[in-house]
């Protein structure tokens, strides 16, 4: 990627973040960004896999969830705050994405960071193929994490998402990855934080750090796979690996914690790696 559209990149999610209850202009974001609207919007959806627009409400539907988790305001005045001209509207939207009502996720979610900020893709290769796939900025939890020395942090990887993105579709990918996210919801407890890495990659820090006890927690959520979600009628197959990571004293830079993380995982689904 060269320099100018970097910087596009970069300015256009600085503009983004920079008031996400705010009204929200394409044309104002391409503005900043210093290219013209339908540059951004091809250059957004070439890197990021997702429309400026898509991105945006998901990024205003993250932040309405940590209201919920976190306030006891109403779902209208989280409605408003966010966007959404109605409770019912919102409602909608907030379905649409996390597959449950504001009220719904209130009772029964702990986590709330689905969509986190967009960082720079990262690029691998597999099975001889350069692949490039999403990551999101975690800079902020850095010393949270290092707070945690001597304690596992778990990964979790989703098995076959891009299959099922490139032979189903994104809308049946989002329904695995939200299947994956509830079931490591489940296991959390208090004291514990999960949060996404990349498109389908999550970390848990247990604040464990007996090794059988996190065997055993990463194998009550493997426990799950096998299990179907559905989408337009037809049963999809929802699998993880796992892997464990003891986070030692001594000063990880970020980049080399975020690539411990992502690297940890088992090949094997349902095998815990540590």
């Amino acid at each position: 990627m060269d320099a100018d559209k970097l910087n596009s990149l970069t300015a256009a999610l600085e503009y983004i973040e920079h008031d996400l209850s705010g009204e929200f202009s394409q044309e104002q974001c391409a503005k900043a960004a210093c290219c013209s609207l339908s540059g951004l919007q091809k250059l957004f959806r070439s890197v990021f896999n997702k429309s400026v627009g898509d991105y945006v409400t998901r990024r205003r539907l993250t932040a309405a969830a940590r209201e919920l988790q976190q306030t006891d305001r109403t779902a209208l005045d989280i409605a408003l705050e966010f966007g959404w001209g109605s409770a019912e509207a919102f409602t909608r939207a907030f379905s649409r994405v996390w597959g449950v009502t504001p009220s719904e996720y209130r009772r029964s979610w702990r986590f709330s960071g689905l969509c986190p900020r967009l960082d720079f893709p990262r690029h691998f290769m597999r099975e001889g193929e350069l692949i490039m796939t999403n990551k999101y900025d975690i800079s902020e939890l850095y010393d949270y994490i290092r707070s945690k020395q001597g304690t596992y942090a778990l990964s979790f990887d989703t098995s076959h998402l891009m299959e099922i993105n490139d032979s189903l579709g994104h809308e049946a990918g989002d329904k695995v990855i939200l299947e994956c996210l509830h079931r490591i919801d489940r296991e959390c407890t208090d004291g514990m934080m999960m949060f996404r890495i990349g498109g389908d990659e999550f970390v848990m820090m247990t604040g464990l750090s007996d090794k059988s006890a996190v065997e055993a927690l990463a194998k009550r959520v493997l426990s799950h796979n096998g299990e179907c979600v559905l989408h337009n009628g037809a049963e999809i197959p929802v699998n993880m690996r796992a892997g464990a990571v003891l986070l030692k004293s001594g000063k990880l830079s970020y980049s080399e914690l975020f690539a411990e993380l992502v690297s940890a995982p088992s090949d094997v689904p349902g095998k815990v790696k540590f």
